[in-house]
């Protein structure tokens, strides 16, 4: 059996093209990485990679390697995890990139039910924006909204998000009331993430309105007080106005122009071995948000 220790952490570090990297996904020491590797190369008789202070890539033996040890691992892990699902005990670090309103909202209570059906599952959620590199970061997907490049990552959608336009009493009292979205020109916006603003009319998109105003934030909680407090007129995701809209606090506008909107997608990495814990979190999303209504 010696002849097969090794054998995980170069794979390992063979996708993710680095120890550090291979490390995090192994949740062990860089260092315990790189001697598994080395004694695996020193039993082959063979260097399999060809390292540097920049970065790690595959000798030409180490590329043919890879190619007949890959399918041994992940054949390997999936009875691995066969046995854990007729356990259903999931365990390890369930790492989720998340952003936004609806993600704190929604996505973040449903993984912590998620979680506690998993007493023995660690659940780490990273609110940011930013494109993630799922091999470099070790995050198992991530919740993203709008339309998504073709960047060869695999997406599910999670639920359709249609638009909705309010504005405060007291902004309507100083300033009036616009009733079609091209008057929205002459009117302070709060600019979330685009100053160009879509709109449609029975179902057909119209022309985008380009908008301003006095207040910017790519945060939703922050537009939606910015417009409370009467600084503009906002345009988000139906749902980030339920609470505001239902108190009073806000008034809806512009209803018969509100577009379909966008979808919040769970992304993960397409590959062939997708972690247990990731497979069941991500149909537990899809299952708990169907028939979901913005």
């Amino acid at each position: 059996m010696d002849s097969f220790e090794g054998i995980n952490e170069f794979v390992t570090v063979a996708k993710s093209r680095g120890f550090s990297a291979a490390a995090k996904q192994l949740g062990c020491s860089t260092s315990h990485v790189s001697r598994q590797v080395t004694r695996l190369e020193e039993r082959l008789g063979v260097a399999l990679l060809a390292r540097s202070t920049r970065m790690v890539s595959l000798t030409e033996a180490g590329q043919a390697y890879y190619q007949q040890c890959k399918e041994l691992v992940t054949g390997l892990q999936q009875a691995n995890e066969t046995l854990t699902t007729q356990q259903t005990q999931l365990n390890g670090v369930l790492r989720v990139s998340a952003a936004g309103a609806f993600s704190e909202n929604h996505v973040a209570p449903a993984l912590m039910e998620f979680a506690k059906q998993h007493p023995n599952l660690t659940v780490d959620i990273n609110f940011n924006s930013r494109m993630v590199n799922f091999i470099e970061d070790g995050f198992d997907f991530a919740i993203r909204y709008g339309r998504l490049s073709d960047s060869g990552l695999v997406a599910r959608k999670l639920v359709d998000r249609p638009m909705a336009a309010a504005v405060s009493q007291s902004y309507i009292d100083e300033h009036g009331l616009p009733t079609h979205p091209e008057q929205l020109k002459h009117h302070s916006c709060i600019i979330a993430n685009k100053d160009v603003w879509l709109f449609e009319k029975e179902g057909k998109p119209l022309a985008g309105v380009k908008v301003q105003g006095r207040w910017k934030s790519n945060n939703a909680h922050t537009v939606l007080q910015a417009c409370t407090e009467g600084l503009g007129v906002a345009y988000l995701p139906k749902s980030s106005f339920n609470d505001a809209i239902s108190s009073g606090h806000l008034v809806p506008i512009l209803e018969p122009y509100w577009s379909s909107g966008n979808s919040s997608w769970i992304v993960y990495q397409n590959r062939h071995f997708l972690p247990l814990r990731a497979r069941l979190a991500i149909d537990f999303l899809v299952e708990h948000f169907a028939g979901w209504q913005d």
